[in-house]
């Protein structure tokens, strides 16, 4: 007969969060909820050539897209909760950083993270559900060993929090997100504001950074293309040390598409290592003097050609070419494969098309705001356009007028499991969590579906 140690060991090798007086039935129900078997959705994706987009976009030259309602044959059959979750994809190069005891070492990881993080984004031109307010997303990955609840805490302007920990307590993911897009005639760019912190108390470490602008070509005609541009710069607040990246555009000739490039420096600024790569496939890190001359080398024998000019916004650049390998490099990133069946299911990888996935044993255990309980993004899921596009005419309509009920009875929306405040370690805006979510009591959650 197993004690309830040897039951813990058994079922995962760890104590589980919360303590010892966690009953053993309550950790299984939570151990096997999120038991991940799913390769495929139950539907493919709809054609988008028959829907005319600019109809809706024409006016919207320069403005901000959050209050645009769009055609459901433009999304995925996600909420941007969910998408937000795929940050976690890779966890293992967290467990990575734990591991060493080289804080240029920890860095390389977490650099890796951050850019792993904004990998999923790869060929995804389905937009998210927009969360409604009060909507929650929960997963539990025993194999990845983390936990993760996000809520959408506002509406005008959307903002998503999330809190993910690892089930050993070795790492606190968190941050807040309040995605800015903007319509450009022939793109739209989405703009992540907010902050993302990722703490290792082995070492007492925070380091926060924020996500590139993501940016979608060819909106109105021609084959969709995504390109994140911008900088991006990881610090590590107790050390100093940082890791300063460029998330490069594609520019005129498509050379540069994907390609990532930056140095971690120390507190006095001085290169300690160059990191280089694509955050669509694969990152490196190498000696900073060594780069610089690969760098110098490149600049005297360019292999583009007047004749070869590309039109970004027209097709998309040729990305055959892989990372050039400097020699002496480590790989500290590889990109997960997509299924083969990817590309008939919105570009989804194994990880996303298993967001979804609800087990009986789920039901009564996770909350009823789950964005897995969502019926527009169910029956997205499922094929049903028609009824997904019923569905989300009236979940926006119900939140409309619950917004005006509450204007009228001068009543605030309460924030279940956030608060919004100070980010501790930059002291920019931020949602922290304020615990509790765990322990499963979710009678006072407000009707939103």
């Amino acid at each position: 007969t197993l004690n309830e140690d040897d039951f813990y060991d058994a079922v995962s090798g760890q104590r589980p969060l919360g303590g010892s007086n966690q009953s053993m039935c309550d950790y299984y129900k939570r151990d096997t909820l999120h038991q991940c078997s799913i390769t495929s959705l139950p539907a493919p994706m709809f054609s988008r050539n028959d829907v005319s987009i600019w109809s809706i976009l024409k006016k919207c030259i320069g403005m901000e897209l959050s209050k645009i309602a769009m055609p459901v044959v433009f999304n995925e059959p996600l909420s941007f909760l969910q998408r937000l979750t795929e940050y976690m994809e890779h966890t293992y190069l967290i467990h990575q950083a734990n591991a060493t005891t080289d804080s240029i070492e920890r860095m390389k990881c977490v650099a890796a993270f951050a850019v792993s993080a904004v990998a999923s984004q790869w060929e995804r031109t389905g937009k998210p559900f927009n969360p409604l307010l009060g909507e929650t997303y929960e997963l539990i990955r025993d194999d990845l060993g983390f936990r993760w609840m996000s809520e959408q805490v506002s509406h005008h302007p959307p903002v998503s929090a999330f809190h993910a920990e690892g089930l050993k307590e070795d790492f606190v993911f968190h941050g807040s997100i309040y995605p800015k897009l903007k319509f450009w005639g022939k793109s739209i760019e989405a703009e992540p504001k907010g902050v993302i912190t990722l703490e290792l108390p082995k070492y007492n470490e925070a380091y926060t950074w924020t996500n590139p602008t993501c940016c979608v070509h060819n909106i109105i005609v021609g084959q969709l293309w995504i390109e994140q541009y911008g900088s991006v710069e990881v610090l590590n607040h107790k050390t100093g040390e940082r890791c300063s990246m460029t998330f490069k555009p594609c520019g005129l000739f498509g050379k540069e598409l994907h390609k990532v490039e930056g140095y971690i420096l120390d507190k006095s600024k001085k290169k300690l290592c160059a990191i280089y790569g694509k955050w669509t496939e694969c990152l490196y890190t190498v000696d900073p003097a060594t780069f610089d001359a690969h760098k110098k080398t490149e600049k005297k024998n360019p292999d583009e050609k007047k004749g070869n000019k590309q039109e970004p916004e027209e097709t998309p650049p040729p990305d055959t070419e892989t990372v050039q390998v400097i020699p002496g490099s480590e790989l500290i990133w590889k990109i997960t494969p997509r299924p083969e069946n990817s590309s008939k299911f919105y570009a989804f990888s194994t990880f996303a098309m298993q967001l979804n996935e609800l087990d009986k044993r789920m039901e009564g255990v996770i909350p009823p705001t789950d964005s897995r309980l969502r019926p527009d993004i169910c029956a997205m899921e499922k094929g049903d356009i028609d009824l997904a596009s019923a569905e989300k005419k009236r979940l926006e309509e119900k939140q409309r007028t619950a917004r005006k009920n509450r204007t009228k009875s001068t009543e605030e929306w309460k924030v279940r499991w956030f608060q919004q405040g100070p980010n501790p370690h930059n002291k920019a805006q931020d949602w922290l969590y304020l615990k509790g979510y765990w322990d499963r009591n979710y009678s006072q959650l407000p009707d939103i579906y």
